[in-house]
């Protein structure tokens, strides 16, 4: 059957949910164990015995990019109607899958290590209205790209590990898809202010149709009808309110891509997509009694905003909070009358600016932290992966235990 419009897509997946829920309802109900993950994905081999074999048939299949590009191109020749899944672009998908691939191969001895992270990436891949079927296309090309890049030096054994590897993410990511059937894939956001600042920023606040169960620090992949099928991140600027409204703080990065029409081709009224929440730089107040330190650049003030306005509500009494920021100049510190009014009237909330051009990201940030002891801290970094990168190791310097540094997944791409 041949799909024409993203709305009928929509249609057909959301009935394809129902379906299944339908199924999962009606179903006996019948206990089963646990099971450790590479026994509940049907992983049967010795991991680490593969990991060591598809090492060593690397170099016949690599470079990656090469071999996602074989790997898509045997794809959508043999099943077209997949292409329509994909952005328009497939940059970033091809890096993204990539990495992915590096992952797996780096952790197979280590299936218990990620799982997390697999059933996550499933749960995540519902708003992409990817079916289980769709895996089974996508194993098939898998197989025809490895033996096309590697020729004769491929062997079935290498392809058997790889095949393992593959079906063990895929049954995690699956069995991740199924537990969430109740959950929407997607939530649905009107945009209700957009306001420029600087020539290459934009707040925009969204509401949407139902509450969207996130908390503060943490951030949501958002989907532009200008750019179909194409996901980026983007932290949530603003602790949870009552009328379903979120703020972002976005920077365009390049042209053509996600931040470009979020800042330049978005209006009031245009409706967004927003994936489930995610990230782990969030506070709970019941836990850690530590004083905090935020440490931001450019639009990473957005998720140190949200947890000052929580903290607001719900700190943990005795609690100092400390918030650098760091920006180009005067014009680029945005948002900084706010919190200045905000730090006059909470006493508990140090705030410190920190300007001008930097030679290294987060040099003028790591240069401000210098002389003081945080090694006691609870620490929150957010910006640029470069500058991310830089403060966290000068933290580590420091003696802030990694464990006590949180911050959002840094893969440079991922902001888009």
């Amino acid at each position: 059957m041949e799909i024409t419009s993203r709305t009928e897509y929509d249609s057909l997946l959301a009935r394809h949910d129902a379906m299944r829920l339908r199924r999962q309802i009606l179903a006996p109900a019948v206990p089963t164990p646990a099971l450790p993950p590479a026994e509940r994905a049907g992983y049967g081999h010795d991991a680490r015995a593969d990991q060591e074999l598809i090492l060593r048939h690397l170099d016949a299949v690599t470079p990656f990019d090469l071999l996602i590009e074989h790997l898509y191109d045997f794809m959508f020749l043999r099943r077209p109607y997949l292409r329509r899944l994909f952005p328009e672009s497939m940059e970033f998908q091809r890096e993204h899958l990539g990495r992915m691939f590096r992952y797996l191969i780096d952790n197979l001895h280590r299936p218990d290590h990620m799982s997390a992270v697999l059933q996550q990436l499933g749960r995540d891949h519902r708003k992409l209205g990817v079916w289980p079927a769709h895996y089974d296309a996508f194993e098939e090309a898998l197989c025809s790209a490895l033996r096309s890049r590697a020729g004769r030096a491929w062997s079935a054994d290498a392809e058997g590990a790889w095949l393992r590897m593959l079906r063990f993410a895929v049954g995690e990511m699956v069995a991740a898809a199924e537990s969430a059937l109740t959950e929407p894939p997607y939530w649905l956001g009107v945009v209700t202010a957009h306001r420029p600042y600087g020539t290459d920023a934009a707040i925009l606040q969204v509401r949407t149709g139902e509450p969207y169960p996130y908390r503060a620090g943490q951030y949501a992949t958002v989907e532009s009808a200008l750019l179909p099928h194409t996901w980026r991140p983007y932290s949530i600027a603003c602790a949870p309110r009552t009328d379903n409204v979120l703020e972002f703080h976005v920077r365009r990065s390049g042209a053509g891509g996600v931040s470009a029409a979020l800042v330049d081709g978005t209006a009031v009224g245009d409706t967004l997509r927003l994936g489930p929440p995610r990230g782990a730089m969030t506070v709970d107040v019941d836990g850690d009694p530590r004083d905090l330190l935020l440490v931001a650049h450019g639009t990473g003030l957005a998720p140190m905003k949200a947890l000052v306005e929580d903290l607001s509500e719900r700190r943990v009494r005795g609690q100092r909070v400390h918030l650098l920021v760091g920006a180009r100049d005067r014009a680029d510190l945005y948002g900084w009358d706010a919190l200045a009014d905000l730090g006059v009237r909470r006493p508990w909330l140090e705030l410190v600016p920190v300007l001008g051009h930097e030679a290294r990201p987060g040099g003028a940030l790591c240069a401000a932290l210098a002389g003081s002891d945080w090694s006691g801290h609870l620490a929150f970094v957010g910006g640029p992966p470069a500058v991310v990168e830089t403060v966290q190791g000068h933290l580590l310097a420091a003696g802030v235990p990694g464990d006590r540094i949180r911050h959002d997944p840094l893969p440079a791409a991922g902001r888009g």
